[in-house]
């Protein structure tokens, strides 16, 4: 599937934004916290997708039928 491989290079770009503003010694924790928390939240969305696109590939739906996913899903 394209899309895991998508989903894959938006959470490596992610890890690298998050790396660098935490190495950015010329920004507060303030202004740290506040530049990561949208980008940890981007990852935990695209994680959650991530989680969903594997669980469809391994597990395909019947065809005509719904997938099904948040039954399998542990929110967190």
């Amino acid at each position: 599937m394209e899309s895991i491989k998508y989903v894959q290079q938006a959470l490596a770009h992610l890890d690298k934004e998050v790396e660098a503003t935490l190495l950015d010694i010329k920004l507060s924790l303030k202004e740290k916290d506040n530049i990561m928390l949208p980008i940890l939240r981007q990852q935990k969305v695209l994680k959650q997708t991530l989680d969903d696109l594997v669980y469809l590939k391994e597990h395909p739906p019947t065809p005509n039928q719904p997938c099904g996913i948040s039954k399998y899903r542990e929110d967190k």
